[in-house]
């Protein structure tokens, strides 16, 4: 604790003043509309600090050449959920890879717990992010939320979304829609493929495993453990579109299967056999070859 708190200290100071208010501004305005949010530098320094103490373990890495690909593209990244550190470890592996061009370009899409919390906040604030609203079927949180005001605020988010993508943002957009419970991996929702409508958009799959350990779902502290993120070939989002004949549903089942295929056998949940959708399940393998 002494030399994390003399790091803490120097990068504080190093920060400035201006630093300290900047950041508590980006805290208290975060998350109160359906909007874009930038990161915070002040925030983002803090987290590079602290990432090896809490990581310990390097992260197994593969597939980094494939984020260099998209490097300046505009792309959005589909990756499977399971933990509220995923976003923060996948930055961090981008960084310490060599693919820091796509990390300092990230924006994530956040569903409203993010916002739920300081601590959450302020590991928010380490890239751009987007508010977006989930189903009723999918959080309690929106319950308040009658079923048009929900489809609105997602109209919005998405508009926002595109706009972000034709500034050169790198979008994150956790295909389920929420953490998995139980590692395995859920059905990704056709509504995610709305995020691919841009024509010049690319799509890059990306794969994370052992996060439910190092932040599990109902606890409060993290715990050291080894972690992989594996990245998959990127594709133009008009060639799946194209390939999938304009079915949502289909484009995202093939991603699905993409990203299964990057993860151990425990992880891959309902798309671990092409029995679930054959035609997406042929799809996959044809435009991410493994």
């Amino acid at each position: 604790m002494p030399e994390i708190r003399a790091s803490l200290e120097r990068v504080i100071d190093d920060a400035g003043r201006g630093a300290i208010d900047g950041l508590s501004a980006s805290l208290a305005g975060s998350g109160r509309d359906w909007n874009y949010f930038p990161s915070d530098p002040l925030a983002k320094r803090i987290h590079h600090v602290l990432a090896p103490r809490v990581l310990r373990h390097q992260p197994a890495v593969s597939g980094i050449e494939h984020a260099a690909a998209v490097a300046d593209r505009p792309v959005v990244l589909i990756a499977n959920h399971l933990s509220y550190s995923d976003a923060n470890l996948i930055e961090v592996v981008l960084q310490a890879s060599g693919a820091g061009q796509l990390a300092n370009r990230l924006t994530v899409i956040a569903g409203p717990k993010v916002y739920s919390n300081l601590r959450r906040r302020f590991s928010s604030l380490c890239f751009g992010t987007i508010k977006v609203p989930q189903s009723t079927a999918r959080s309690s949180a929106e319950a308040v939320m009658g079923p048009r005001d929900v489809a609105r605020a997602a109209r919005r988010a998405i508009a926002v979304a595109h706009a972000r993508l034709e500034r050169g943002d790198a979008l994150l957009v956790f295909g389920e829609g929420n953490r998995s419970r139980s590692a395995a991996l859920q059905p990704f929702l056709p509504g995610v493929a709305r995020y691919l409508e841009p024509a010049s958009a690319w799509v890059l799959p990306i794969a994370i495993a052992g996060t439910h350990r190092l932040f599990p779902i109902d606890g409060e502290t993290l715990v050291p453990v080894p972690l992989a993120v594996h990245i998959g070939r990127p594709l133009a989002a008009a060639d799946l579109r194209r390939a999938a004949h304009g079915d949502r549903r289909l484009m995202m089942d093939a991603l699905g299967y993409a990203v299964a295929a990057l993860l151990p056998a425990e992880y891959r949940g309902v798309y671990a056999t092409a029995d679930r959708d054959r035609e997406a399940g042929r799809l996959a393998d044809s435009l991410f070859p493994r």
